[in-house]
């Protein structure tokens, strides 16, 4: 078995046709060698499920339908994407993006239990790469509390190492669906180098789900491939093969759910329009992620600093209420900015300055109450010139607002909207400019953030 171009990861283009009676009449080889090995054949029905269904779907709603589907194919899954095109009574099939994979077997089968009688401990993830599972033995031998981590990310407990190409071999098994092997990691706990390997879980969909993964500790003083690193912080390797692995094909996810909810194929229902928008959402949510994780590592360099330049606070703040404005009127929240007589002459860096605000203004906006406002307001004092960000929402506990500024951390992490890492970022940027971010709360009674900076 072989997709187009004979090397299971081309990207060539397979045509088909089908008449009104879902009989496949003309096909290329790639389609009907699929089709054949499913039962089928020319001149007889569509034999391929996840192929017929996008047809009749296309036909039904007599619009264009392109997606993304998998098919077990003999002894590996084929994804592909599908772009069905309604044609009078026929449908015009397009088969693009064949890449083969090995289909996911239960993680107690034979190979699987050969990898765990040689580790020392087991560990799982979900699809977001949260840790669902750690072997509760290894915790107390290797130094951290298992149960604490459930729910953390993956990078909570190891410190990742890029290998000898400057990869990340995690980041090619995401990216591709397939097994790990040989990821080196250290323990954030104790510095001690351990290799990972794991098997890809899919759910009832066969849809990626997580891994379950086995941890091999290294003898003590085997040297891991590089020297230890501080656990608290994110190497450039990691932020580069992130941003290689995940930028490109976010943002083609992005555009094309962009496309689909904008209906530029033609009139669509309206529930695949909201599905789309939904992608939209995450997709960008997880590239704002990816921006940060690149900006954290960063500012976590012992010599990253700002050169700092007079501006005008008030000014920088009418900007970024103003840049938000359309996003707080879909909100139906109001922003109370600064009048332009007012001033606010200080000491920073205006494009950080900018960016601080605009998560300021952007958490107030997600956590308002419909018809309430957020107020954005200058003063001065004790040398220093300062932005208050108010607003309406349910407030923050005293136990919670020395939490919300550390890595990873929210008010309230079931709740949609940020990565846990704006807040962070936001104050480090501050500090760097001599300046602090702090925040006044009660649980009820809405939250102010105060940006202070030196004054000029």
């Amino acid at each position: 078995m072989m997709a187009p171009g004979g090397d299971g990861g081309a990207q060539a283009v397979a045509h088909a046709v089908i008449d009104a009676e879902g009989i496949l009449i003309s096909a290329e080889p790639a389609i009907d060698a699929l089709n054949r090995r499913a039962g089928g054949a020319l001149g007889e029905p569509l034999a391929v499920p996840q192929l017929a269904t996008v047809v009749r779907l296309a036909r039904r709603l007599g619009i264009v339908v392109s997606r993304s589907v998998t098919v077990a194919d003999e002894d590996a899954d084929i994804t592909l994407w599908l772009r069905a095109q309604p044609e009078g009574g026929r449908v015009r099939l397009a088969a693009s993006g064949w890449h083969e994979q090995r289909p996911w077997r239960p993680a107690d089968d034979g190979e699987m239990q050969a990898a765990r009688a040689e580790a020392d401990w087991r560990w799982e993830t979900d699809a977001g790469l949260r840790l669902t599972f750690l072997s509760l033995d290894a915790g107390p031998r290797y130094g951290f509390d298992a149960l604490a981590l459930l729910g953390q990310p993956l990078t909570a407990l190891f410190t990742l190492e890029a290998d000898g190409q400057g990869d990340l071999p995690i980041l090619g098994a995401l990216a591709r669906r397939r097994p790990l092997d040989g990821q080196r990691a250290r323990l954030k706990t104790s510095g001690r180098g351990v290799r990972l390997s794991a098997a890809i879980h899919r759910d009832g969909q066969g849809m990626f789900a997580g891994f379950v993964g086995t941890a091999r500790m290294d003898e003590e003083g085997e040297p891991a491939g590089s020297a230890p690193v501080d656990g608290t912080a994110l190497t450039a390797t990691f932020t580069a093969g992130l941003d290689r692995a995940l930028r490109t094909p976010l943002a083609r996810i992005v555009a094309s759910a962009d496309s689909i909810q904008a209906q530029t194929d033609g009139p669509m229902l309206h529930d695949y329009t909201d599905y789309a928008a939904d992608i939209a959402t995450a997709g960008r949510h997880l590239l704002g992620l990816v921006d940060h994780l690149v900006e954290l590592q960063a500012i976590e360099q012992p010599d990253f600093a700002l050169r700092p330049e007079p501006i005008d606070l008030a000014d920088v703040a009418r900007r970024a209420a103003g840049l938000l404005a359309v996003r707080a009127d879909s909100a139906g929240v109001r922003i109370a900015r600064p009048g332009f007589e007012a001033s606010g002459p200080a000491w920073g860096d205006f494009g950080r300055v900018l960016q601080i605000l605009l998560n300021l203004i952007g958490n107030a906006l997600r956590y308002s109450p419909h018809g309430e406002a957020v107020t954005v307001s200058v003063g001065q004092g004790d040398g220093c010139v300062c932005v208050r960000v108010a607003d309406r929402g349910k407030g923050i506990a005293p136990a919670d607002q020395m939490r919300i500024f550390e890595k990873f951390e929210r008010v309230d992490p079931s709740e949609p909207g940020g990565n846990g890492l704006g807040l962070y970022i936001a104050r480090r940027l501050a500090r760097a400019m001599g300046g602090d971010l702090t925040v006044e709360s009660a649980a009820g009674e809405g939250a102010t953030f105060t940006l202070s900076l030196p004054e000029r």
